[in-house]
């Protein structure tokens, strides 16, 4: 593999790209909050934030969350209902929940220093090799590739390589590439810049070759074939789960609510009741299994909505009720009757909160 990423690099000027690639992003990037200071706590939480979220929705999640929690000793010692509170939206909450576990370790083991080793900061709890590359070269000044789709998808049209980014090996080919071309006086720089020009120029469909500051280096724009990279095989068709929820109030006004499992999809945060695991024939059975697991008798039923949420591997469909609920007695520590003003307080999935929304 080695000889393989030696061979795409012969007769491929280095410096002088670095030098195009670096002197643009200096003058063109954007400017965004975890850019304003070298604080490796703030940048590993952008990195995380970033996975899977648009710069656009991250901003005022990650103003929120710092504010909240402005060192990485507060975020370590916040209880996780607080955390997954300040995180809520954001989705994908096993990010958080390994950035809690991590931090803690790091307040142990380091007294609360991100390690600026490699092999101490890549074994901390969901810190895989791009978060590594990411945060060591920008807070460290450390020359360690960050390679992500974004980077991959820039690195196939300057190179043209037409291997599959889906597959392990192309990503470690990839990461031994970015290696041999980062800039070692600046790779802070540099992988910001790689990201930034896949953010703004060198985006998945229609990229913007005639302004991008390494067009002269761009090998499958010379071929007039960057519309036909990167080669990425789809993965499988996510699953289509439906079932109902209903969220039920008592005399008082007050809200039944419970937590979901502490593992698995969505695990601890809260939701309505519902038949997700055994989804129910029609909405009378629906009623008559809501009320047998409560013990509860639910009158007043209407229907507000059908809401949909999509996930990466399955696509919930939702029924939406509300209803009156009489008699319950609620002794388990996994639900709880809480005021509309409590409700506020508990971490809930984004279509549960859209659920509630209707409610209203």
């Amino acid at each position: 593999m080695k000889e393989n990423v030696q061979q795409i690099l012969d007769h491929f000027h280095i410096e002088q790209f670095q030098h195009d690639l670096i002197h643009w992003f200096v003058k063109e990037q954007r400017d965004l909050p975890w850019r304003k200071e070298k604080d490796p706590y703030k940048i590993w939480v952008s990195e995380v934030m970033l996975q899977q979220t648009r710069v656009d929705t991250v901003i005022p999640y990650f103003y929120k969350f710092i504010e909240k929690f402005p060192t990485l000793d507060a975020l370590a010692e916040a209880e996780e209902k607080e955390v997954l509170k300040a995180w809520e939206g954001l989705g994908y909450y096993s990010r958080i929940r390994n950035l809690h576990a991590a931090v803690k370790e790091v307040k142990e083991k380091y007294d609360g220093c991100v390690p600026a080793s490699k092999e101490q900061f890549s074994s901390l709890k969901g810190v895989g090799p791009y978060t590594t590359g990411a945060v060591l070269s920008i807070a460290y000044d450390i020359p360690e590739p960050a390679v992500d789709g974004n980077v991959m998808r820039v690195l196939s049209r300057i190179f043209y390589i037409t291997d599959d980014i889906a597959k392990g090996s192309t990503r470690k080919k990839f990461e031994q590439l970015v290696s041999c071309i980062i800039a070692h006086d600046n790779p802070s720089d540099f992988n910001q810049a790689l990201m930034e020009l896949g953010a703004l120029i060198c985006t998945p469909k229609s990229p913007s070759c005639f302004l991008c500051p390494v067009q002269r280096h761009c090998r499958a724009f010379a071929e007039g074939a960057e519309g036909k990279l990167p080669v990425k095989t789809k993965g499988k068709a996510p699953k289509h789960v439906s079932f109902r929820a209903i969220v039920l109030a008592d005399k008082k006004g007050s809200i039944l609510i419970e937590k979901r499992p502490n593992s698995g999809l969505l695990a601890n945060l809260w939701q309505f009741p519902n038949d997700e695991h055994a989804p129910t024939a029609d909405d009378q059975a629906f009623i008559k299994e809501i009320s047998e697991r409560y013990g509860v008798v639910i009158r007043s039923v209407q229907q507000i909505g059908t809401f949909q949420h999509v996930f990466s591997h399955v696509v919930w469909h939702i029924e939406a009720y509300k209803g009156e609920a009489i008699g319950l007695t609620v002794d388990v520590p996994t639900r709880k009757w809480v005021t509309i003003e409590e409700l506020a307080s508990y971490a809930f999935p984004v279509v549960y909160q859209k659920i509630w929304q209707a409610y209203e």
